[in-house]
């Protein structure tokens, strides 16, 4: 997808603020849960425009010690002032954006194949996004030097570490990582957060942590020739998906950290709350 074209050090994939915010993904929900899973973008403070019936929002849980004072109490404390993407289901695995488009044809191909690849090399990826007290979970295709692809996903209900193997047609070496958000605290000013991954950092661990049997089929950890795992040097990210439940504002990749000194990332990717 941009690997013909000249990729400058940061690359915006989504901006919930855009004309056509969803333009490079596809979106997925569960058409058997029309009240609780749907894709939709909305105010983050107001909470508006409203949904079609039968969908129903859930609302964002108060910040650590604010009080409910009308239109600035819990739902509103520590929002932004802007146009957000509301991602909700109580399956999470069904409810989901996705890019590329085409990034399912991706993970059927064999392990390395580069049908609708992002082809993004760039080693950060980073996602402003908005807890809204249930679990949520984002996923990355990535891919080393010698071609050999798999998918790091970062959960909030993941607990520890697995590396699971399968050798169903089409199936990826997946590197299930716990994450958690910021603990409550009364010196927090927004609900969002920013959560910076440095994808080369994590390809160790393909290959360092015992697989686990695959969840469909407890025997495929032990076969004797499970699919090549990715490790050595980094190329390039191949898609990257984004689970309910969560509001996200923005999503880029780029080759510098959040703490570089000599880098400052544009002043409209920072966070920026409501006043009050």
């Amino acid at each position: 997808m941009f690997s013909t074209i000249v990729q400058p050090s940061i690359v915006s994939l989504f901006s919930s603020t855009n004309t056509d915010p969803l333009a490079l993904f596809e979106v997925h929900t569960d058409p058997s849960l029309p009240a609780d899973s749907f894709v939709h973008l909305l105010h983050d403070r107001s909470s508006q425009p409203p949904l079609p019936p039968p969908a129903i929002p859930i609302l964002p849980p108060p910040l650590f010690g604010n009080e409910d004072d009308g239109e600035t109490g819990p739902a509103n404390s520590g929002s932004l002032h802007q146009t957000v993407l509301h991602i909700q289901s109580p399956t999470l695995r069904t409810t989901y954006i996705e890019c590329p488009r085409d990034s399912q044809s991706l993970k059927q191909t064999a392990p390395g194949g580069q049908f609708g690849s992002l082809d993004l090399k760039h080693p950060w990826v980073h996602i402003q996004v908005r807890d809204m007290g249930r679990e949520w979970s984002f996923e990355i295709g990535v891919v080393d030097q010698a071609g050999r692809s798999g998918i790091i996903r970062l959960s909030t209900f993941q607990k520890q570490p697995h590396l699971k193997l399968s050798q169903r047609p089409g199936s990826l070496p997946l590197l299930h990582l716990p994450l958690s958000f910021p603990a409550q605290s009364t010196h927090r000013l927004t609900a969002w957060s920013t959560i910076a991954i440095n994808l080369p950092s994590l390809l160790p661990y393909f290959s360092s942590l015992q697989p686990t049997a695959h969840e469909h089929n407890p025997h495929e950890a032990n076969l004797s020739n499970p699919v090549p795992l990715p490790g050595g040097i980094y190329s390039h990210v191949s898609y990257i998906r984004v689970y309910a439940t969560c509001r996200l504002k923005r999503v880029w990749f780029s080759n510098f950290g959040p703490n570089h000194l000599s880098h400052e990332i544009p002043w409209e990717f920072k966070l920026y709350g409501a006043s009050g």
